[in-house]
């Protein structure tokens, strides 16, 4: 079993189903995984609640709730009640966590502020929901590229503002991708402590030819994954390390089994240069 690496299934999604993924990563000994909620729809909740079940897996997260931002009322609640759904998900699977990426501005509107505010009050309004189920929120806040189409909470400075306004329940993913760039890091990792729920982990490569679908693999970009390791663990978390890589041009054109193996190769050198 190799303790501590969790595989986000998107790392091949191309190549497996959310039922297939699973059998490979327990032939290379992983035994956690973070599946994406369509992976979860493809072979119904009720079987990947039993394959997790079954195999005694670790779900470090559900992926994805959010999108909370909507240019009516109806749409804002269309998307709560779509993320309580998510919330019954997280529940099934006994999750971590389900992760939030939180949403952009809706369609038409130049008013990011009002659709930061709309993400705080969806991530509000659905935590009580959340509490009472036991399923912790994670926000994920992605490099600002995305701040306009898919989260306009960019920096884990911001995301912990809303942490500390919402309360209990409700702390941050860390994904190396969307925050290694931000000269403030260091001092939100420490400021975030217990609420780091989660921690994904990719490489950012130069040249990046695709922002959304050219990660890299650990150890192939300009990510210092052992200095953000090292930083997390400062913070007090020691949970799995979450490969979650989108490569339409590259990993997700290889066998499964090929993209696992250097997963574990990749990881156990970060663990190794972080002792």
């Amino acid at each position: 079993m190799i303790e501590g690496l969790s595989i986000n299934l998107a790392t091949i999604r191309e190549q497996c189903d959310m039922e297939e993924a699973v059998e490979a990563c327990l032939r290379h000994g992983i035994t956690a995984i973070a599946p994406w909620r369509d992976q979860i729809a493809k072979i119904g909740l009720d079987r990947a609640a039993k394959l997790v079940e079954m195999h005694d897996l670790t779900v470090t997260g559900v992926c994805r709730g959010g999108m909370f931002p909507a240019a009516d009322a109806a749409g804002r609640a269309a998307a709560l009640e779509d993320n309580r759904r998510a919330v019954d998900e997280a529940v099934a699977l006994k999750a971590d966590c389900l992760v939030l990426v939180v949403g952009g501005l809706p369609p038409g509107s130049k008013d990011i502020a009002g659709a930061r505010q709309m993400v705080e009050d969806g991530i509000a309004a659905l935590a009580e929901y959340a509490l009472a189920q036991n399923v912790a929120l994670a926000i994920e806040p992605l490099h600002p590229m995305y701040a306009a189409d898919r989260a306009c909470v960019n920096t884990l400075s911001h995301a912990l503002d809303i942490c500390d306004r919402v309360g209990e329940g409700v702390g941050v993913a860390v994904d190396v991708y969307h925050v290694w760039w931000d000269p403030d890091l260091a001092a939100q990792v420490a400021r975030a402590g217990h609420r780091i729920f989660a921690h994904h982990i990719c490489d950012w490569l130069v040249p990046t030819h695709d922002l959304l679908l050219d990660r890299g693999m650990m150890g192939d970009g300009v990510i210092d994954l052992p200095g953000i390791r090292r930083m997390i663990e400062g913070a007090g978390f020691h949970g799995h390390q979450e490969v979650e890589i989108f490569s339409r041009d590259n990993w997700w054109k290889r066998p499964a089994d090929e993209v696992l193996s250097t997963c574990v190769e990749r990881y156990q050198a970060i663990k190794a240069a972080t002792a």
